[in-house]
C-alpha cells in the first residue's frame, strides 16, 4: 500500500500542471534574481491572466541567473518591448514625447526649414481649408514659421484667396501681401472663384495684385486649385521654358506668328504677302487697295491689315 502511494505521488508530480499561484510565485522569485526595472510578464510566453496556462518552456532560462547571454536578451529597452505590446496603427515613437507633425494622406511628415525637401509648407491659417484634401501628389505639411499660406520652394510662395472671402473681407488679401515684404520671387495669388457674380472681384484683385507684384493663377474648383499647387511645387527645379510657347527662331516662323495674330489670317495670307512685298516692312507700307489685290485676300481682310498696322494701339476718347 505505501509503494503505491508512493508511485502515485511521484506520477502526480511527473504530470503537475502550474496554477496560477505557483507560475506568481516563481515569478516573484525570478524578478529577486533579475534586475529591478525587469519583470517576468516580459519573459514569460503566456497571459498571467489566463485560465488556460501551458508550461513554460523557456522560462527555466529566462529566469537563469545573469550568465552573459541570457539576461541581455531579456534586459532590453523598456521602449523596445512595450512597442510589440502597441495597438496596431499606433505612434510607438520611442522616448519621445512630441506630437508627430501633421501631414497630407500621401505621408507628408516631416517639417524641416522653409521650402525644405519635397514638402510643401502650409500656414496654420490654411487649417481645415478643404483645398487640402484635394493636394494628393505631393507631401505637405504644417508649419508655424512662415507667413505665406503655402511655400512651395525657397523662393516660391502661395496665397490663397476665395472670391466670397474677398467680398465679405476686401482688406484681407492687402495685408497679406504686405506682410511678404520681397522675400519670395515667385508670388502666386491663387484665387478660388466660387461665385458667378465675379467680374468686379475680380478686377479689384487684379489691381491688388499687380501693385503686389504677384501673379494671379485661377482655379474654378478645389480640385484646380490643389492641382495648381501640385504642380508648382513638382516644377520647383525646373526651367521656365517648358511653359513658353515654342517659335521656331526664322524669319518665315517669326513673320507668321506675327501676321496670323490679325483676325483671319492664315499661313496660306503669309506666304502671299509675303512673296509680293518681300518682307513685314513691305506688307506694313502697302495700303489698303494693294493688299486687296493679292490672291485669297479680299478687302475685308485687306482693311484688316491695314488697320492692325495704322491704327493707334490705344483708341482716342
Amino acid at each position: 500500500m505505501a509503494d503505491s502511494t508512493q508511485q502515485h505521488e511521484k506520477r502526480k508530480r511527473q504530470f503537475h500542471i502550474p496554477t496560477v499561484e505557483d507560475i506568481e510565485k516563481s515569478r516573484m522569485d525570478a524578478e529577486k534574481r533579475l534586475a529591478p526595472a525587469e519583470s517576468m510578464r516580459d519573459v514569460l510566453p503566456f497571459d498571467l491572466s489566463s485560465s488556460s496556462l501551458r508550461p513554460p518552456t523557456a522560462t527555466p532560462k529566462a529566469s537563469a541567473p545573469a550568465t552573459g547571454t541570457t539576461v541581455p536578451a531579456v534586459a532590453q529597452s523598456s521602449e523596445v518591448r512595450t512597442s510589440h505590446n502597441q495597438p496596431e496603427g499606433a505612434a510607438t515613437a520611442a522616448g519621445s514625447n512630441q506630437a508627430r507633425p501633421i501631414a497630407s494622406p500621401a505621408g507628408g511628415g516631416g517639417g524641416g526649414g522653409r521650402g525644405s525637401g519635397q514638402v510643401v509648407l502650409v500656414n496654420e491659417l490654411q487649417r481645415g481649408n478643404p483645398v487640402l484634401e484635394c493636394v494628393r501628389n505631393v507631401r505637405w505639411s504644417y508649419s508655424k514659421d512662415i507667413i505665406p499660406d503655402y511655400v512651395v520652394g525657397r523662393t516660391s510662395c502661395i496665397l490663397y484667396l476665395s472670391v466670397k472671402y474677398h467680398r465679405l473681407h476686401p482688406e484681407y488679401i492687402s495685408k497679406r501681401i504686405d506682410g511678404l515684404g520681397k522675400n519670395y520671387r515667385l508670388r502666386v495669388l491663387l484665387i478660388h472663384v466660387d461665385t458667378d457674380d465675379c467680374k468686379i472681384p475680380l478686377r479689384e484683385i487684379n489691381r491688388i495684385a499687380v501693385l503686389g507684384e504677384m501673379t494671379i493663377l485661377l482655379a474654378w474648383s478645389l480640385d484646380e486649385a490643389g492641382r495648381y499647387i501640385e504642380t508648382l511645387k513638382a516644377f520647383e527645379h525646373r526651367q521656365p521654358d517648358i511653359i513658353k510657347e515654342r517659335v521656331e527662331d526664322t524669319y518665315m516662323a517669326r513673320l507668321s506668328n506675327s501676321l496670323t495674330s490679325i483676325k483671319s489670317v492664315n499661313k496660306t495670307d503669309v506666304l502671299t504677302l509675303s512673296s509680293n512685298f518681300g518682307s513685314f516692312e513691305g506688307v506694313s507700307k502697302a495700303t489698303s487697295s494693294e493688299l486687296s489685290l493679292c490672291a485669297g485676300i479680299g478687302d475685308l481682310k485687306a482693311q484688316r491689315i491695314f488697320k492692325a498696322f495704322h491704327e493707334p494701339f490705344i483708341p482716342e476718347k
